[in-house]
């Protein structure tokens, strides 16, 4: 069976987190320096312009990042220096302010770009969940990154009108960029549906999803788009993605419609169509078993947070 869907499925994940990148700092530092920033409260997104340091994060071996390469960190303090002997210094302290340019000694040995990307307070953990703590993509593995760091170099350094508002255009490419670099890299070792993708056997069953949630699904249809027996198939998926073909599929159903839930007013019938269920209380009790509350009660409760 050959059929072609929606070949995006990572553009469906990051509108329904509603990723939003910012560039917030540009960081320099020389000497004997080491600053410690606190775990981000989603995703912190740094882009080393200039030089190198040491990356130091529980868990992890200490890694040199150098000029070119990009570091992704979701959910984990981590440790920038020249020295990692150096007593580290709180960012609190280097950042104090809202200072927006910032150097640490002679700020000689080290420059970097930094960003946040915010997500939806619901639905963010979608990427968080997805991505290992840290990860560090290398000059080597960026591509097009080169020249959008430059041009965010350009826009930064320039300072002409909208300059702000270019750069966190910019910030928000190279951040795509980024995570396809991740996904080319077919190597994770983090469950998730990032790993699906990287998947080459798990992609189209992914895509096919993500295009078509509310086609009536089988593990034996989307088996089939992977080319694997029913059995393969399944086992591969639960220990790629770490849920059944089943259970993804219902999960991201209730993602996409508790979205609407909270971003709109169309009546929980429409909804429940639109996802191929025939009546509201199937929607219901799928709602409710994969959400923890019924569509009306996540709605209402949404609704009251809106407002307060």
């Amino acid at each position: 069976m050959i059929v072609q869907y929606n070949q995006d499925a990572l553009s469906d994940v990051l509108s329904v987190i509603d990723a939003q990148a910012l560039f917030t700092v540009r960081f320099a530092a020389g000497g004997n320096w080491s600053v410690a920033f606190p775990p981000p409260g989603y995703v912190k997104f740094n882009a080393i312009r200039q030089g190198g340091a040491w990356l130091l994060s529980d868990g992890e071996a200490p890694m040199w990042v150098k000029a070119g390469d990009c570091l992704v960190v979701s959910g984990r303090a981590f440790t920038l220096c020249g020295n990692p002997k150096a007593k580290p210094i709180p960012a609190s302290e280097v950042f104090a302010g809202g200072a927006l340019d910032v150097c640490v000694g002679d700020g000689r040995d080290f420059v970097l770009l930094g960003g946040s990307v915010s997500l939806d307070t619901v639905d963010g953990s979608l990427l968080t969940d997805a991505l290992p703590p840290v990860v560090v993509i290398e000059r080597e593995e960026t591509g097009p990154i080169t020249f959008l760091l430059e041009q965010l170099d350009l826009e930064w350094n320039g300072a002409a009108p909208g300059s702000r508002i270019a750069c966190n255009d910019l910030l928000r490419l190279v951040f795509i960029h980024v995570l396809r670099a991740y996904l080319a890299r077919q190597t994770s070792q983090h469950p998730g549906w990032l790993a699906g993708l990287a998947d080459a056997r798990l992609a189209p069953s992914m895509r096919a999803i993500h295009s078509q949630p509310a086609r009536r699904w089988t593990v034996d249809a989307l088996a089939e788009l992977a080319g694997l027996s029913r059995s393969a198939f399944a086992e591969r998926f639960r220990a790629t993605v770490g849920s059944s073909p089943i259970d993804y599929l219902a999960n991201w159903r209730m993602r996409l419609a508790a979205a609407r839930l909270r971003r709109g007013n169309e009546p929980l019938s429409r909804i429940a169509q639109s996802f191929g269920y025939n009546s509201d209380s199937a929607f219901a009790a799928t709602f409710r078993r994969v959400v923890g509350q019924s569509p009306a009660r996540y709605r209402s409760l949404h609704r009251d947070q809106a407002d307060a």
